[in-house]
């Protein structure tokens, strides 16, 4: 078993290079000096992931990612990540960019979250969008080498 899976659920996604992205999802742990186990990318419609936030957060809106660490403290990072498909072409559209570029993010984006990256204030946003954007630069400069 690959340490990052790529599953789906009631959505279909074609990304091109899916292992060099899940390659530098590994690298965001290296690099962030976190331990990885196995990363579950599950991408889904918004109604799937609207049922899993009123279920297990008790929040009743869409979202584009939900993740769920599984791993006890201290252990190797284990965890299950959804990504709502069509929140990601929503907030793409909305943003002026394309859907691969919102979809990169928003992967990187669990990733940085499950490293101990928060966004509930203004500075955590702020270092957030920081890391997304040099993570997905790192990843645009690996396409160039091969």
């Amino acid at each position: 078993m690959s340490m990052v899976n790529f599953q789906y659920a009631d959505r279909r996604l074609s990304l091109r290079d899916k292992n060099r992205i899940k390659s530098l999802v590994a690298l965001i742990f290296k690099k962030e000096k976190v331990a990885m186990g196995g990363l579950n990318y599950v991408f889904c419609s918004d109604a799937y992931l609207l049922d899993i936030n009123r279920r297990f957060l008790q929040h009743d809106y869409y979202t584009d990612i939900i993740t769920f660490g599984l791993s006890e403290e201290g252990m190797p990072v284990e965890a299950e990540i959804y990504i709502s498909v069509d929140r990601v072409q929503e907030n793409a559209r909305e943003l002026g960019i394309s859907f691969r570029e919102e979809m990169l993010r928003v992967i990187f984006h669990g990733a940085l979250h499950l490293c101990g990256y928060r966004d509930k204030k203004k500075a955590e946003v702020l270092l957030m969008r920081e890391k997304e954007n040099s993570y997905l630069r790192l990843y645009e400069k690996s396409l160039v080498r091969g």
